[in-house]
């Protein structure tokens, strides 16, 4: 039930985001900006583990993965600007943000981050 309930939240949480935002695209974008995903995902870590080194492990590893992910929204928007075509313009974008969480992961662990 707990798994469930669980599910339930988080997509209820998507389907929210993506409703407001065929209505009002800033309303949107505000609500998908803010971290929803992660926060449920520390509370459903807390709520199940206690195990608050593993939660700041977990949030520490976010903000450096947050970072590559930002390509994918400076990309696609200029590319869909351009009149490049919407499936083309989201593989590329998501292509190059893949690319850098690849690069972003290999230079934490090159710095022992």
């Amino acid at each position: 039930m707990y798994y469930f309930i669980k599910v339930l939240i988080s997509a209820g949480l998507i389907v929210l985001i993506s409703e407001v935002s065929k209505r009002n695209t800033i309303l949107g974008g505000i609500l998908a900006s803010v971290p929803l995903i992660s926060f449920i995902a520390i509370i459903w870590m807390f709520v199940e583990t206690k195990d608050v080194q593993n939660i700041q492990t977990f949030s520490k590893s976010i903000f450096w993965l947050v970072l590559p992910s930002l390509s994918f929204f400076i990309i696609f928007p200029v590319m869909l600007k351009n009149n490049i075509n919407f499936w083309i313009s989201f593989s590329a974008s998501t292509v190059v943000m893949i690319g850098l969480y690849y690069l972003t992961m290999f230079l934490l662990k090159k710095f022992g981050i």
